[in-house]
């Protein structure tokens, strides 16, 4: 009897140690829960500020860059440069090496002049049809404000010209337009894009 109480003593303190432990293990799983859990909401915390950082930084670049548009005035005797988002502050238009032509920094408005260009565009294209269109590389170098920023971007743009007949009177050419090749232009670009247009 006295055997069989001991029996049932020592069972219920196993149990008593089996509950113990059980307890125990619910108690750490809850604790791993709740740091995985924060870990997680901390994690989700971090990659939403990266996010939002680098959606800032892109829309920065996005207003930062410099968009140039030309539009010809006095018919085609120039190509009046802008930048719809940017106040322009200096232009200065370098062109081919090989091709004659003097690099142009207006004083006034930023403007591609078509008069430096005529003679050595017509005198290439001599012999050919009165009516004809090409292009020539160019390599421009803008200051610019954005916002309370200075910047430079030096660009390597395609001036778009036609030529055309006049009765007794030779041609003339105009300046159609401006087309943007490259945002990193270097003279070395340049210079290549005239010898692949010569071949």
């Amino acid at each position: 009897m006295s055997g069989s109480a001991g029996d049932e003593a020592a069972d219920r303190a196993k149990s008593r140690r089996r509950l113990l432990t059980l307890a125990e293990f619910v108690a750490v799983a809850g604790l791993c829960v709740a740091a995985l859990t924060l870990y997680l909401n901390w994690s989700q915390q971090r990659s939403d500020a990266a996010d939002r950082a680098a959606t800032a930084n892109a829309q920065r670049s996005e207003r930062a860059r410099l968009d140039l548009t030309a539009t010809a005035e006095g018919d085609g005797r120039r190509l009046a440069l802008r930048d719809p988002n940017h106040d322009l502050q200096e232009v200065s238009i370098v062109f081919p090496t090989k091709s004659g032509i003097g690099r142009q920094v207006p004083v006034g408005d930023p403007v591609i002049e078509a008069e430096p260009i005529v003679k050595p565009i017509l005198a290439m294209t001599d012999g050919e049809a009165d009516t004809k269109e090409g292009r020539l590389p160019v390599l421009i170098t803008t200051r610019y404000w954005d916002g309370d920023t200075a910047r430079t971007a030096t660009g390597l743009y395609d001036v778009i010209w036609s030529t055309h007949g006049r009765w007794l009177r030779g041609r003339t050419l105009r300046l159609e337009g401006l087309r943007l090749k490259d945002r990193n232009g270097t003279t070395a670009k340049l210079d290549a894009a005239w010898a692949a247009i010569k071949r």
